[in-house]
């Protein structure tokens, strides 16, 4: 069983005792979420798909970990100009641990 989530404006696919990485969400470690927005459901043999959320379904998640990924160097140049810019950026994420899937 899987469904497909919205959380900060991206889609996550959360399967049933999985972990997913979501952009930070507020909570300390070993709290439980819930995530409303669902926008499919599969259970294998059949498929709900939402307009856009299906109604009633919810995804109950832990959160495991608050961290942040690896650095993405962001590198800008100007040819001709003697301009060159180099920045670092660190993203946030909160790690779940999906504990169930309910319709």
């Amino acid at each position: 069983m899987f469904a497909i989530v919205l959380s900060g404006g991206k889609q996550y696919k959360a399967d049933a005792n999985g972990t997913i990485r979501v952009d930070r969400i507020d909570g300390e470690v070993g709290t439980s979420v819930q995530l409303d927005k669902v926008l499919l459901v599969s259970d294998g043999d059949t498929v709900k798909v939402g307009t856009p959320v299906v109604a009633g379904a919810k995804v109950t998640a832990t959160i495991t970990r608050q961290d942040k990924y690896k650095k993405v160097i962001v590198y800008k140049y100007k040819r001709r100009k003697n301009t060159s810019r180099k920045i670092g950026h660190r993203q946030h994420y909160t790690e779940l641990k999906i504990s169930g899937i309910s319709l």
